[in-house]
């Protein structure tokens, strides 16, 4: 089966089929999304969190995201992989931004990449474009803007609020993202965003109107012990498993039951014989 494509992104919005994201930084965790028939996977700056232990997003690299971006692009065949930019990699000039973002597609072998923003990126995201580059959009809470923030807050709650995000996704429809991250934003208001744009809309914390949905992998197999956001389903509990699993190999370990004589190779007694 041949990848997916941005186009056929976008033709799952015509046909109202929704769409699968998920985060993944590893080969084998990559391996599995990609076979299980998710759509795209976005090799997140959430690795700062679930991956590398990081208070939050912002102390997470180009060299990071690359590194583990090479990682997922070699275990996927049929999934989209978009590589995440980093805090400050888009930020300082829109040269830079684009050579951060082609090293995405020409040293790590992803097919797109993601930034955060809207109005304000607009000339960003469109340089990034002409250099055939597909982009995926991010607004709403986005991480990289935290302490602007004051916090990990629901936007667009009230008009002002609400207006600029429309206005938002307007713009980066118009420059030409393939889709847009719509992330804490509140669910009626997500779905006129989604009604708005042309593109699909991907949604995390933003409700069941918008046209597919992104959580993190480790929130989502419940392998990750740090704050978990309310969006967030465990499709699997993971962790509890896990810890027996370590433990039984502590124990049987220090018992001596493991190895046992399936788990070794055997020589050839004459071989033993001629070493003494």
């Amino acid at each position: 089966m041949s990848r997916v494509s941005t186009a056929s992104i976008k033709d799952k919005k015509l046909q109202q089929e929704k769409i699968t994201m998920l985060t993944s930084y590893d080969y084998s965790t990559a391996a599995m999304v990609d076979a299980a028939g998710i759509d795209m996977i976005l090799v997140g700056d959430s690795l700062g969190n679930v991956v590398l232990g990081y208070e939050n997003t912002l102390a997470v690299t180009m060299e990071d995201m690359l590194h583990h971006t090479k990682a997922v692009t070699r275990a996927t065949s049929r999934t989209m992989v978009i590589g995440d930019m980093p805090f400050l990699s888009y930020h300082i000039s829109v040269p830079e931004a684009v050579r951060n973002a082609g090293r995405f597609i020409k040293e790590a072998g992803a097919q797109a990449i993601k930034l955060e923003g809207g109005t304000e990126r607009i000339d960003t995201v469109k340089a990034i474009l002409d250099a055939q580059i597909p982009v995926v959009g991010h607004i709403g809470l986005t991480p990289q803007s935290v302490n602007q923030f004051g916090g990990f807050k629901v936007q667009g709650k009230d008009l002002e609020g609400a207006r600029k995000l429309i206005a938002d996704a307007k713009a980066l429809d118009e420059a030409g993202v393939f889709s847009i991250v719509l992330e804490c934003v509140p669910n009626g208001l997500a779905q006129k965003i989604t009604q708005e744009v042309s593109v699909p809309t991907i949604g995390i914390g933003a409700g069941p109107y918008c046209d597919g949905q992104v959580l993190v992998i480790n929130d989502m197999l419940g392998m990750y012990k740090g704050h978990i956001p309310k969006f967030v389903k465990k499709f699997a509990n993971l962790e509890p498993l896990i810890m027996e699993a370590l433990k039984g190999y502590k124990e049987e370990v220090e018992a001596g039951i493991f190895p046992a004589p399936e788990h070794g190779f055997t020589i050839q007694d004459e071989v033993l014989e001629k070493l003494y």
